[in-house]
C-alpha cells in the first residue's frame, strides 16, 4: 500500500497507479490536532485500519495524481535520525566508518513540488544527499538485529540537504546548522508499506539535478545494514510510530544545489520526489560531483 497526504488540509490518500484515492473517511475518525498526530496514530494502529483502506483502494476510482498537491507523508516526524558516513563509497573504503548519526530538525521537512531555500549563510557549498528513509511502525527500544524489520512500517524517499562550512575562516561545518535549516529535508511523496518492498537492502537510489543523473547507487553498499542501524539507534533512543531513520548516502555522487535547480530523487519504484531550489543570493558552484572533482 502507498499512503500519501495531499492538498491544503493534508488529506489522507492512497496511491493506485497514477491516481489518488481519498481515504479521509478513515483519518477523520482518528482523534488528532495535527496531520502528524493523525499519521502517527494511523501507523501505530494500522492493523485496525488495513482492511478498510484496502476496500477503499479497490472500490474508489480516485483522481489523477497530476491534479493534487502532495505533501510530505510524515510532515513533522517526532524524531528524524540521520545516519552519517554509512556507505562504503563503492569499495573505496577499506572498512565501514564507525556507527554515527545526528538528529535533524523536523521543521526541515518539506514535500513534493516544494522549494528548498538556501539561507543567507556563507558555507563552502550546499549539497544534496539522496537517501532511503525508514518509517518506524511501533515502539522500538533496544531491539535485536534479527527483529529489526518487524519494527518498520514502510519506506520513502528523502533528501538530506546539507551545507559544508568553510575551513579557512572559522565557519566550520557542524551537524546543527549544516543540516537543520528549514526546507533542508524533502520527503515523500508516498510511504511504501514494508510488505511491498522485498529486500530493502538491495534498492537502487537515484538523484538528478536539472535532469542530469548525479547519484546512482544501491543500498547494498551500506557499511552498516538496516538491521544493524536500527538495533544501534534504538539502543541509544526509543523510537515510536511515525519516527524516521534516514540511512545515509553514498557521497561520491554528491554535488552542489543552487538557484533555479530542479532536484529529483527516487528509491527503487517509490515514485519520484521533485523539489526546486531558491537562492536569493544567486550563488553558484562548479556542476561537478565529488567523484568527478577527485578524478580531475
Amino acid at each position: 500500500m502507498r499512503l500519501v497526504l495531499y492538498g491544503e488540509e493534508f488529506r489522507l490518500g492512497l496511491l493506485n497507479g497514477d491516481r489518488v484515492v481519498d481515504a479521509s473517511s478513515v483519518s477523520d475518525r482518528i482523534p488528532h490536532n495535527t496531520p502528524q498526530q493523525m499519521i502517527s496514530k494511523l501507523i501505530g494502529e494500522f492493523d485496525s485500519y488495513r482492511s478498510e483502506l484496502e476496500g477503499i483502494l479497490d472500490n474508489v476510482q480516485g483522481v489523477p495524481a497530476s491534479e493534487v498537491r502532495f505533501r510530505a507523508p510524515i510532515p513533522r516526524p517526532p524524531r528524524l535520525v540521520c545516519m552519517a558516513g554509512n556507505y562504503m563509497e563503492n569499495g573505496t573504503l577499506e572498512k565501514p566508518n564507525p556507527l554515527s548519526a545526528f538528529n535533524k530538525s523536523s521543521s526541515s521537512i518539506i514535500g513534493d513540488s516544494d522549494t528548498v531555500t538556501l539561507p543567507d549563510f556563507d558555507p563552502r557549498i550546499f549539497e544534496h544527499e539522496a537517501e532511503l528513509a525508514i518509517v518506524i511502525g511501533k515502539r522500538a527500544e533496544r531491539i535485536l538485529e534479527e527483529d529489526a524489520y518487524d519494527y518498520i512500517f514502510g519506506y520513502t524517499n528523502f533528501i538530506d540537504v546539507s551545507h559544508r562550512g568553510r575551513d579557512d575562516d572559522g565557519k566550520r561545518h557542524n551537524f546543527f546548522d549544516g543540516k537543520s535549516f528549514d526546507t533542508f529535508g524533502p520527503l515523500g511523496p508516498a510511504i511504501i508499506t514494508a510488505d511491498e518492498v522485498d529486500d530493502p537492502q538491495n534498492l537502487p537510489v537515484k538523484l538528478w539535478v536539472q535532469g542530469d543523473l548525479r547519484q546512482d547507487y544501491n543500498t547494498n553498499d551500506m557499511g552498516h545494514t538496516i538491521k544493524q542501524t536500527l538495533a544501534w539507534v534504538t539502543w541509544v533512543t526509543t523510537l515510536h510510530p511515525g519516527d524516521i531513520v534516514a540511512c545515509g548516502t553514498n557521497h561520491r555522487g554528491l554535488g552542489p544545489v543552487q538557484d533555479g535547480d530542479q532536484v529529483e530523487v527516487e528509491v527503487s519504484n517509490f515514485g519520484r520526489l521533485t523539489v526546486s531550489v531558491r537562492d536569493d543570493l544567486k550563488r553558484s558552484w562548479p556542476r561537478m560531483t565529488r567523484a568527478q572533482m577527485e578524478a580531475k
